[in-house]
């Protein structure tokens, strides 16, 4: 029993570093070695607990984005249960929502988990997009059908663009927040006024007229 609690440690120690670390450096730019060091574990701890640096990737980006895809879910089965059409300022909500709602706020953390959904969208490296598995699929395909039922006029390859600038413009506000300075404890509230511009501006986004060929 106290090895399983060492080893359960040890993982949690490893998850703690690699988020991060990834956050900070990105993927290509964090090594096994600093992740090891930075959790005080050894080095073949990694290998050990998820079988390679990509596995950990995986593991740290699902426990960052799993509690928003939950949220993401109950909020449009709420909706659903209303109406089987929902508007796209009510769609955008139950989906940009989570964002302020789910991750922590007021502290370092929250700022490195936002950093870190930026690079889950946009790094680089090949290993950083194979993370995802049928939990995510599942939330983004019912999203996906939803808004194709509110937004007919646009193509799937624009509505996907539209939905990733969802998840990227609500990202960068909550950093660049985050890197503002603020006296202890004034951070901006989670539910407070920017997050009812972000839905405002993102609605608008989303309902624009489609891109002419």
């Amino acid at each position: 029993m106290i090895a399983h609690v060492a080893n359960s440690d040890t993982r949690t120690q490893l998850l703690d570093a690699a988020e991060h670390l990834f956050a900070e450096h990105g993927y290509r730019g964090t090594s096994v070695r600093a992740i090891t060091e930075s959790a005080g574990a050894n080095l073949a701890a990694v290998g050990y607990h998820f079988g390679s640096k990509a596995e950990l990737w995986a593991a740290v980006a699902r426990r960052v984005i799993e509690p928003i895809n939950a949220a993401q879910s109950a909020g449009l089965d709420r909706l659903l249960a209303r109406t089987p059409d929902p508007q796209v300022p009510e769609l955008v909500e139950a989906f940009a929502g989570p964002l302020f709602d789910v991750i922590p706020q007021g502290d370092e953390g929250g700022a490195r988990t936002y950093r870190l959904i930026m690079t889950i969208l946009i790094d680089p490296a090949e290993e950083t997009r194979s993370w995802t598995g049928p939990t995510q699929d599942a939330v983004r395909d019912r999203y996906l059908a939803a808004f194709e039922r509110a937004l007919p006029g646009l193509s799937q390859e624009e509505l996907g663009f539209r939905m990733r600038g969802l998840l990227a413009v609500t990202a960068v506000d909550r950093v660049e927040i985050y890197n503002q300075h603020h006296p202890a404890g004034a951070f901006p509230a989670a539910g407070g006024t920017v997050r009812r511009f972000a839905i405002t501006f993102l609605a608008a986004a989303m309902s624009a007229p489609p891109t002419q060929p």
